[in-house]
């Protein structure tokens, strides 16, 4: 049986899991009411924040999942995400428009990565 490790557990949701060396970060969202620029660089610092906490980083991601409130903030959201996105370890990544929790978010993302050390089987 492996563990689970948790990080940053509230009373409702965890920031990351770790589990079988893969970590699952929570959706991460910014500052409400800021522009989809500034909320794209806060989430992505606080990826880059939890992917630490669990001991791994970025150049580790396997996927991306994005959520726009509105479609027309994706080229906003590219222009940070291509300036931090490790080149040449790409996480596989899809984007949808959705209602996000409240109408003041506009971007957020949810991301896997596996620990190091870690090999396909």
């Amino acid at each position: 049986m492996t563990n689970i490790t948790r990080i940053e557990c509230g009373p409702r949701m965890s920031q990351a899991v770790v589990h079988n060396g893969i970590v699952y970060l929570a959706g991460q969202v910014g500052a409400p009411n800021e522009s989809a620029t500034d909320q794209t660089r806060a989430v992505l610092h606080e990826v880059d924040r939890l992917l630490k906490a669990a001991g791994t980083d970025a150049n580790r991601m396997l996927t991306a999942q994005i959520w726009l409130a509105d479609m027309q903030d994706f080229a906003a959201m590219n222009a940070v995400w291509d300036a931090w996105v490790p080149q040449g370890a790409c996480p596989a990544r899809w984007t949808g428009e959705a209602k996000l929790a409240t109408p003041a978010y506009k971007v957020e993302i949810i991301v896997t990565a596996a620990l190091p050390g870690i090999t396909p089987a």
